[in-house]
């Protein structure tokens, strides 16, 4: 596998903390510390728009697949819905005066992990709180949906993850999952297994149909694993990490196929915060302390 740096995308004037798809292939949004909320053409790396301002950090952004609207996670404050294309604030919702660290949607809900250690239940359309769902005093952290089991996977700073019922929001299992606290956890795209990491920088991969059991557990990084994502081809895996480098793994066997760093691929020179792959030729971007994020091509 050849790694090779296509672009880097500078403007922020703060850590990017989050990452997102655009409606197009060839756009995606990103946001920090800065509360800049900018969209980006990878075609036209020349072209970022701001498209919306807060007063604080921004942890989590969420594009809903059917309205187009981009969701804003605003820390400490709430929600803001944006249209991106024209570049107005479509609703608000005052919903917490905790941090909001992940956005997902299934149907007409969307799910908020908070700081406080609620997951929120948002209807998308009227915009209503449904309820709040507190299975633990420390931070949601991160999200994962699995239409097909109906299940939804919470990581958490306790170093548990909790799978709730999908529509009944019922806690189903507690997996004792890491020794540290979960940041990031995705399903892979055949939704066979939950993968999980976080501060103890161990990536470990659970057997949904076998109860969760645990099938691989890796110490994939030196420090904190920030983030996971499988491309949308589903053959590979990327993870990112407060050591500085990106790394790359086969989605079925889990085994490391590239370290993109600094040294090797001027990579970043910070922890690298989110990872995102594109749809545009599965370009990968990655988002950094640095306070840019780069394009890299994988070949």
């Amino acid at each position: 596998m050849l790694v090779e740096k296509i672009d880097t995308f500078g403007g922020h004037r703060d850590p990017v903390y989050t990452l997102e798809r655009g409606p197009l292939a060839e756009q995606f949004f990103s946001a920090g510390g800065d509360g800049q909320v900018v969209q980006w053409h990878l075609n036209r790396p020349d072209l970022g728009q701001l498209i919306a301002k807060v007063p604080t950090s921004i942890y989590a952004l969420a594009l809903h697949p059917t309205s187009g609207l981009l969701w804003v996670g605003q820390n400490h404050e709430g929600i803001h819905i944006i249209d991106p294309i024209r570049k107005q604030e479509t609703a608000s919702l005052k919903l917490t005066s905790a941090a909001i660290f992940d956005i997902k949607f299934h149907r007409n809900d969307a799910f908020l992990a908070l700081s406080d250690g609620v997951v929120a239940v948002v209807t998308t359309d009227p915009l209503v709180v449904r309820k709040h769902i507190k299975a633990s005093d420390q931070s949601a952290r991160c999200l994962a949906v699995n239409p097909v089991e109906r299940e939804l996977a919470v990581g958490y700073s306790d170093n548990v993850v909790r799978i709730f019922d999908l529509t009944t929001h019922e806690l189903k299992r507690v997996i004792q999952a890491h020794n540290n606290s979960v940041f990031t956890l995705a399903y892979s795209p055949d939704f066979q297994h939950l993968v999980t990491a976080g501060r103890d920088a161990h990536m470990k991969v659970w057997d949904v149909e076998q109860g969760y059991a645990l099938q691989h557990d890796i110490v994939a990084h030196l420090f904190s694993i920030n983030h996971l994502s499988f491309n949308p081809s589903g053959n590979l895996l990327a993870t990112a990490s407060m050591d500085k480098s990106i790394k790359i793994w086969n989605a079925d066997s889990y085994k490391l196929l590239k370290v993109v760093d600094r040294a090797r691929h001027a990579g970043h020179g910070t922890s690298v915060n989110k990872v995102l792959w594109t749809d545009y030729n599965e370009l990968l971007l990655s988002a950094s302390d640095d306070r840019t994020i780069s394009v890299w091509k994988l070949i």
